[in-house]
């Protein structure tokens, strides 16, 4: 039973018990402060005496719902990044695989001096080795002496692009070299100046 004589006390010292209930774990309410720099300017008996318990509900249900909406939040972020990170490993398995594949081309037996810009048709003989050659399966016709595995473009930067996809790399290739090719929009003047500026 609260103590007529003192404002805001009770039994037990669990004046706040209620109120810390309803706030729930989630949430904190603002400590009282009933003497602000020393002065009692109101009592928090008689303030707080006809407060509606629902309002302390409602503020409970408040934090609970911002908890979840940052879970969610939180979710749907990490999930775009996992999605990033799998796009990005299936990039980096496919480089690896290129870059593999390059290194054995190059060191596929060659009588002559590679250029860039050049197609070369990978053959194999007999005993197991793969060589290149300027000659096509079509030049040579029903008398092509070994097994014909490939035909690769050798690009500038030294990387191997099979026939099938020559078409649509040259046309990345392309794309690039106008978009470098274009100058870039400067404005005329980029020293600073001061004009509009009050004498």
């Amino acid at each position: 039973m609260a103590d007529p004589g003192v404002p805001g006390r009770y039994e037990s010292g669990t004046g706040n018990l209620g109120v810390k209930e309803a706030a729930g774990p989630g949430g904190a309410l603002v400590e009282l402060t009933p003497t602000p720099g020393g002065l009692a300017l109101v009592s928090p008996y008689h303030t707080h005496r006809v407060g509606d318990p629902l309002d302390l509900v409602a503020l409970a249900e408040q934090v609970q719902k911002a908890d979840e909406f940052i879970r969610a939040n939180a979710t749907n972020k990490l999930t775009v990044i996992a999605e990033q990170i799998q796009h990005l490993q299936e990039q980096a398995r496919k480089v690896l695989e290129d870059a593999r594949r390059d290194a054995d081309l190059h060191h596929a037996a060659c009588n002559m001096v590679k250029k860039p810009g050049n197609i070369y048709y990978l053959y194999q003989r007999e005993s197991g080795q793969q060589y290149f050659s300027i000659i096509s399966p079509e030049e040579w016709g029903t008398g092509c002496p070994h097994d014909f595995l490939g035909a690769y473009k050798l690009q500038h930067d030294m990387s191997w692009t099979p026939y099938e996809d020559v078409e649509k790399q040259d046309a990345k290739i392309g794309m690039m070299d106008k978009l470098l090719s274009q100058p870039m929009a400067l404005p005329p003047c980029t020293e600073p100046t001061f004009q509009g500026l009050p004498h």
